[in-house]
This record gives C-alpha cells, structure tokens and sequence, in this order.
C-alpha cells in the first residue's frame, strides 16, 4: 500500500446511490458513494462510504479510497499495453493510444483515468455497466499492467531484447 497522507489528491464523485429501507414508521432513506481518488500520476484508488447524508458519504467514500491506493505502470501518457481488466462481470477493454488521442472512456472507466493520470488511451466497458464493478475492473487491469523493463527482469534478458 502506498502512504496517502504525503501526497496530494484529486478526488472524483464516480456514483451516488440512494437506498431505502422500509420500517413500521414509514421509509428511511440512506446514500452510498461511490469515489475515486488519484494524484494524476500513476498513483489510483477508490472506496464506498455509506452513510444517511450525500456529504458524510463522500467524506468516507474518499477515507476510503486513501486506504486503497495502488501504483500502475505508465507509458508515457498512456498505458504500455492492452489490457482486459475484469471484477465479477465487469470487463473493461483498455488499449494504449497515439499521443494527442485523449481519453476515450465512459463514465466510471473515465473518473479512473482521468485521476490516474493517464492523457491517451482508448477504453471499452463490456458486460457489467454495474458502476462498483466497472471501477474495480479498470483498476484491477491498471494495476496488472507490467513495463518492458519487468518482463525483462522477470526472464533475465535485456529491454532491447524484449521490444526486438
């Protein structure tokens, strides 16, 4: 895990869902968001906070997401490869761009992007348009994503000899 009270952090309201519980005395109405954080350099994260009012929900949505912050490998302004990343039936098609492309995202894939950090890639959410689970995907794929230099640490070749 990476240390969040050192950095700086941008935080994005990805989804806010109301829930309602019936009781004897009528309905009670409580909120859950759904919050994204990231310092726009490589460094992403999210979290859930519930509460009974929007704002003490985001307030722990964002708590959390500083407890869950992992790093990705970047290339540039984009990502070094394709990845599908995948959370229950969430599955989120992520494919590096020419720089000057954009992000080229909906939605929840976008607010992960976006605080990421990353300028150039181009994304395709499948299956699952669940917002919980779409985050989870595209985070689980940025983290999975490994550098030229990993791979050849990994098989113990050179860089060169990897890219060809």
């Amino acid at each position: 895990m990476i240390d969040a009270s050192a950095m700086e952090l941008t935080e994005k309201v990805v989804a806010i869902n109301r829930v309602s519980k019936t009781v004897k005395g009528g309905r009670i109405m409580k909120f859950a968001a759904l919050v994204v954080v990231g310092d726009g350099n490589g460094t992403v994260g999210f979290g859930i906070g519930k509460s009974g009012e929007v704002p003490d929900a985001i307030r722990k949505g964002i708590e959390d997401a500083k407890k869950n912050l992992v790093k990705i490998a970047l290339k540039g302004t984009t990502i070094p490869h394709e990845i599908i990343g995948a959370f229950g039936a969430g599955r989120v098609l992520m494919k590096p761009a020419a720089p000057g492309t954009g992000v080229i995202a909906g939605g929840p894939v976008r607010a992960v992007i976006e605080v990421a950090g990353i300028k150039d890639i181009r994304t395709k959410s499948l299956r699952s348009n669940n917002p919980c689970n779409v985050v989870r995907a595209t985070i689980n794929g940025l983290a999975s994503c490994t550098t030229a230099k990993e791979v050849a640490e990994k098989r113990g070749k050179s860089v060169k000899e990897i890219l060809g």
